[in-house]
């Protein structure tokens, strides 16, 4: 186990800290840890938010002091055991076009790859999902290949469309919604990645959860447009592979 801080955040709220980096092995810990409190549902805890490095965790400082809370993050820690691939397996189609990835000729060109060869290294990778944040549904990717994690783009874009597909540093991303972004853009997936449940008091919520494992699947810009139609009907359905699987057996 790794060494740990526990930080107030404030009055209703503690963030137990696992190092000062960005790497699978960390989450794999703020993930373990986040699992165990939801497992033993503690009275007065309302939630946990995973992050990078961290697991912030409301509370109810009336149902629970925050001495007692501390003793019991304490406790739990000795029996947190970290799991390989504990999240579901996505695969979500992008499309590479060129008219939906307006900075992959420029990426090829500061890489020293061909566009073909950015496209076949960024569908390469199982990325993990680290957090979700900045927007509603926005799952941070990791790891993009080394030769792909280029900084932000010098002059961020004021508008991008939803569904961008876009690197910065070592994180890829989909973006949920039309949004600003610095970020790189070299493609567009059909996906929603903040959607509406179906049933009596719908509510909206995230495709992708922290620990998941995404692997994106090229596909024409045909193929975009009818998967995109769909999904603008309420008629596109993406299911995890691990689910697709479990239901075929």
């Amino acid at each position: 186990m790794p060494p740990y801080k526990v930080l107030i955040a404030g009055d209703t709220a503690l963030a137990i800290e696992f190092g000062d980096g960005v790497d699978r092995q960390l989450s794999a810990w703020v993930l373990a840890l986040a699992r165990r409190l939801n497992e033993v549902r503690l009275e007065g805890v309302i939630e946990t938010v995973p992050t990078f490095r961290s697991l912030m965790v409301y509370y109810d400082p009336i149902v629970l002091p925050i001495a007692a809370l501390v003793a019991r993050i304490e406790a739990l820690m000795e029996g947190v055991r970290t799991t390989e691939a504990a999240g579901r397996l996505w695969h979500l189609p992008v499309c590479y076009d060129r008219d939906l990835a307006p900075d992959l000729d420029d990426i090829a060109a500061r890489t020293g790859l061909t566009r073909a060869g950015v496209i076949e290294r960024h569908a390469a990778v199982t990325y993990h999902v680290y957090m979700l944040g900045f927007l509603p549904g926005l799952a941070y990717l990791g790891d993009v290949p080394a030769e792909l994690a280029l900084p932000r783009r010098d002059i961020p874009r004021i508008r991008i469309p939803a569904g961008s597909v876009a690197i910065g540093m070592s994180m890829s991303c989909i973006f949920p919604r039309e949004t600003p972004s610095g970020l790189h853009l070299v493609g567009r997936s059909p996906v929603a990645l903040w959607r509406q449940q179906t049933g009596l008091g719908a509510e909206f919520a995230a495709l992708l959860a922290p620990g998941d494992r995404v692997i994106f699947a090229p596909i024409s810009l045909r193929e975009y447009d009818e998967m995109h139609a769909k999904a603008a009907a309420g008629n596109l359905t993406i299911t995890p592979v691990d689910a697709a699987r479990d239901a075929a057996a």
